[in-house]
């Protein structure tokens, strides 16, 4: 059902600072920073030749991602996010099998303008799942 990974989502304090070590230390192509108000984030992609690194920093007083930061204030691996070709079919067959969606199971766009859905993470190894429809 899944396909290939999309991204692995790190939380940062200082997305200035991390954008910076991506592209100076690692010499990585990374892109321009990203507001995405609906999910409370800015977003900056790394692009690499086989998938994305995404650096998530918190925006606005409610954002999800300051409360991952008040827990790890040197951030961390936020999630990791799988293509499926169809996110509705991809949801109906996960909730028949127990796993719990996020929200109200609706799809919702992501940073990349496509449908996105969240699978609780104590349903797979402790690892928030992203799934973002190819």
């Amino acid at each position: 059902m899944i396909g290939r990974l999309n991204h692995v989502a790190i939380a940062v304090p200082d997305l200035e600072a991390a954008s910076a070590q991506y592209r100076n230390v690692l010499g990585a192509n990374v892109k321009a920073p990203q507001d995405e108000p609906a999910h409370g984030v800015t977003v900056v992609f790394i692009e690499l030749p086989n998938t994305k690194i995404e650096l998530l920093y918190p925006l606005g007083e409610n954002s999800p991602i300051q409360a991952f930061l008040d827990k790890n204030p040197t951030g961390g691996i936020h999630h990791v996010c799988y293509e499926v070709d169809d996110i509705i079919a991809a949801r109906d067959r996960l909730k028949a099998e127990g796993a719990r969606v996020l929200g109200d199971g609706e799809p919702k766009n992501g940073a990349h303008n496509k449908p996105v859905l969240f699978l609780h993470p104590k349903d797979f190894c402790g690892t928030l799942v992203e799934l973002e429809q190819a």
